[in-house]
């Protein structure tokens, strides 16, 4: 492996959504993350792809965390791992006998990430949720939205990947961090609820500093009530991006949509002319293609981009010079980001079958041949 956390191993208990994107964003970087499945997930055959490019870059081997046998081969497993990431609700690992405290028994250095949306304690953390739960309590979810309509989910983004996964990663790689000097590892707690919370910052700020009504959405700078910080539809049913915050791009704008010599355009910050203005706007940018927008605008600093689809962003030629999209294994996905200059961050496995690598996994990590085969006999793993 390749990357920045070359030399650290990772322990993955397998879940869903955010748990194993921060385990891909850990083994992008080049930790060596194995993937821990049930063994009800091995399918006999074999054969077939696992298109699930969120499991891309580590190993997968099979366990029966239920059976005493499974857990001591984990356990055993954790002797030599720098860290352990799981995203059960609050109390599953001590109810299977692997708690922090079981496992830091035996490694104290081990960093333990835990990933859950409300956090492990609080009126809500034992009830079920989604993204669109974490981040309604978080006070994110009411300023997506227009003036006047429902907020619309950006899609799982800002819970699950943005406050969740990227934020367990982040914690994980703090505690590491700071396990290298202690010799001590901890328990990192996780909730998409306080990330998706983090994430919000600048609007608390902005809602200090008197600049941001969080009673009126979508009437504010950022959330859509500008007319030159906004999406517009094109005459061909496509859509053109705009943020033209500062005076000097928004110059640009109104000269490149030829509204330099309107008066009405002048007094860009007066709120009470944006949604007027917006009209004016949403008129101009009806009259061309997306195509012919962006001969216009693209390159100029009127803050424009096209909005694309992702395979059309896949194919936009400042993303293929930069070759942030990959083709590994006959599937198309984002490129490990960010950049290094000398540890680059690589591709190197496709996503794994449950139970794929189980023996070589095993034998790798010090388990001899005897304790290999019993291990399968038992049924403790597959």
């Amino acid at each position: 492996m390749s990357g920045p956390l070359s030399g650290y191993r990772i322990i993955e208990i397998a879940g869903i959504g955010p748990g194993p994107f921060a385990a891909m964003m850990l083994s992008d970087m080049g930790a060596e993350v194995i993937r821990v499945e049930r063994t009800q997930a091995v399918r006999d055959g074999g054969g077939y792809p696992n298109q699930d490019i969120l499991q891309r870059n580590r190993r997968n081997i099979a366990i029966d965390l239920k059976s005493e046998a499974g857990r001591d081969a984990l356990l055993k497993l954790i002797e030599t791992s720098d860290a352990l990431i799981e995203g059960f609700r609050p109390g599953v690992m001590e109810r299977l006998g692997l708690s922090p405290d079981v496992c830091m028994a035996r490694n104290r250095k081990l960093v333990f990430g835990r990933m859950t949306g409300w956090g492990q304690e609080g009126p809500y953390a034992q009830a079920a949720g989604h993204d669109i739960n974490y981040i309604s309590l978080a006070g994110s979810l009411a300023h997506f939205a227009r003036a006047g309509e429902a907020p619309v989910p950006p899609l799982n983004l800002v819970g699950d990947f943005g406050g969740g996964g990227m934020f367990l990663a982040f914690g994980v790689v703090c505690a590491l961090l700071e396990a290298q000097r202690s010799g001590t590892g901890q328990v990192v707690d996780a909730a998409m609820v306080d990330g998706a919370s983090t994430l919000m910052t600048m609007f608390w700020a902005f809602k200090a500093m008197g600049a941001f009504d969080e009673d009126k959405p979508g009437t504010n700078l950022l959330d859509t009530g500008a007319h030159f910080y906004d999406v517009y539809a094109c005459s061909d049913a496509r859509f053109v991006s705009i943020g033209s915050i500062e005076p000097q791009f928004y110059a640009q704008l109104l000269q490149l949509t030829g509204l330099d010599s309107d008066p009405e355009f002048a007094a860009q910050m007066d709120h009470a002319q944006w949604p007027h203005l917006k009209e004016r706007m949403t008129e101009v940018f009806a009259t061309k293609s997306r195509d012919e927008w962006c001969a216009l605008m693209e390159h100029t600093d009127v803050c424009f981009a096209p909005v694309l689809t992702m395979s059309e962003a896949a194919q936009h030629p400042h993303n293929v010079l930069r070759e942030s999209y990959v083709d590994f294994a006959g599937v198309v996905q984002p490129a490990p980001a960010p950049r290094f200059s000398r540890t680059k961050p690589l591709i190197t496995l496709p996503p794994a079958r449950p139970g794929e690598h189980t023996r070589e996994v095993l034998a790798d990590w010090g388990f001899d041949s005897l304790m290999i085969d019993s291990l399968f006999e038992a049924g403790a793993v597959k």
